[in-house]
């Protein structure tokens, strides 16, 4: 990004009153407009305020680096300036950021004296976003201060003569840093504003998982302990076929506790990046109908079709982690279709990746549910009277899978009418997946 070059206006122009100069940058902190944007604004209006200046920077202050850090440029390619990094002292700005004092170099050899403190990679971007090596012969900086902390330097420059700038230019930046600093305490403000709703909406997301987790532990454990208790009764003489149907009950129901318990191991090794992934040669097709006939057998409600074409080539990838994305899928299309129906698992064949999709015809979901629906813990909230098993977590970690195969997931879907989740892998050197139209 480049700035336009500000050049001091010559005899024949009209500068507008300081006066007027200052309610527009007052009008433009208002405007609530970007912060990159309104630096810009506030600088370009600074170097018009003072007459002499020809170029400006606005630096703000890293306070994780311990640098002062090129927000806006005008005279200057901002692009350019992107390595520039001032420590504390070091040329004018750093000693005013160091001070908390306004200064004004008026002679070309206070400014060669302030530059030499220069680092030799500082000084080589300055030259490089400037287009020439020179130093401007007069020099003024004010710090940006807010509540107490000093979060950057307002730098105006004048390249063609000396003693350019005046003690009311100083004052009149000053005043013009002073708007920055607010511009910059405001930003600063809204992130821990931001940060502490992040932190908000983590701890409640915790409090429900622990709730969730609570509800969703005790129901097994009440039926395991329910079928246990009743085997035992020695009033009761039970059959052999209802003792073996009580075991396999109890069997299916660790199978729960299991599933949900390894989904919380999955998705804290995703948020810490260590679900390792070990490519091999995998028919796609072949585990696709090997999890459809395993989720089939635990469901007659719903009838389970698998569409994949004949020259659906073979992938590079992880065949434990791609069927756990295809179980967490299907899965997901059983509980949010609890009258049952017909559930689609698809394959299609585009030229530089392959897209699969799993089709329901369940609840569906609204439209403001679609944007949250990969963040761990989210539930789309059921239907009346019907409860829906499970911790939130079979998307989130389906996402992180795919992703770490280099593809992406996205979901179609509109209440009452069911919900298609999609996802792509790439093909063996196929190159980039597309761009999804869903």
């Amino acid at each position: 990004m480049s700035s336009d070059l500000l050049t001091a206006p010559d005899s024949t122009e009209t500068v507008p009153p300081a006066g007027l100069l200052l309610a527009e940058g007052v009008r433009r902190l208002a405007s609530g407009g970007a912060p990159a944007e309104v630096l810009l604004a506030l600088l370009s209006l600074a170097c018009q305020a003072a007459e002499a200046a020809e170029a400006g920077l606005l630096l703000v202050w890293d306070r994780a680096a311990g640098l002062l850090r090129p927000a806006a440029a005008a005279g200057y390619d901002l692009g350019r300036l992107a390595p520039l990094g001032l420590q504390l002292g070091e040329g004018l700005a750093g000693q005013v950021q160091e001070t908390g004092l306004a200064r004004w170099l008026a002679e070309p050899a206070e400014v060669a004296a302030a530059a030499a403190g220069w680092r030799p990679a500082n000084r080589a971007a300055l030259a490089r976003a400037r287009g020439d090596p020179a130093l401007p012969a007069s020099v003024l900086a004010a710090p940006l201060n807010a509540a107490g902390e000093r979060l950057g330097v307002l730098q105006l420059e004048s390249w063609r003569r000396p003693c350019a700038f005046t003690s009311a230019d100083l004052a009149g930046a000053q005043s013009w840093a002073d708007l920055a600093a607010v511009v910059l305490h405001s930003a600063r403000l809204a992130d821990q504003a931001d940060a502490i709703r992040a932190a908000q909406t983590a701890e409640r997301q915790r409090a429900e998982l622990i709730a969730t987790l609570s509800h969703e532990l005790r129901m097994p454990l009440t039926a395991i302990k329910g079928y246990a208790s009743a085997l035992q009764l020695k009033e009761v003489d039970w059959s052999e076929a209802k003792s073996a149907e009580f075991l396999r009950l109890i069997e299916a129901e660790c199978d729960n506790m299991q599933a949900m318990l390894k989904e919380l191991l999955d998705s804290s090794l995703a948020a810490v990046d260590q679900l390792a992934m070990t490519p091999e040669t995998v028919q796609l097709a072949d585990l696709a109908r090997h999890v459809a006939a395993e989720v089939q057998r635990g469901t007659r409600l719903h009838h389970l079709v698998v569409d994949f074409p004949p020259d659906f080539p073979v992938l590079e990838c992880d065949p434990r982690w791609t069927l756990q994305v295809l179980r967490n899928l299907l899965d997901n299309a059983v509980k949010y279709a609890p009258q049952g129906g017909l559930i689609m698992l698809c394959g299609a064949v585009r030229p530089r990746d392959v897209v699969v999709s799993v089709s329901d015809q369940g609840i569906g979901i609204a439209a403001e549910d679609l944007i949250p629906l990969f963040e761990k813990y989210f539930r789309v909230k059921a239907a009346v009277g019907h409860h829906v098993p499970g911790a939130g977590l079979g998307l989130p970690i389906a996402r992180h899978i795919v992703e770490a195969h280099g593809g992406r997931i996205w979901v179609e879907s509109r209440p009452g009418e069911g919900t298609t989740v999609y996802f792509s892998l790439p093909r063996v050197g196929g190159g980039p997946a597309q761009e999804d139209l869903g």
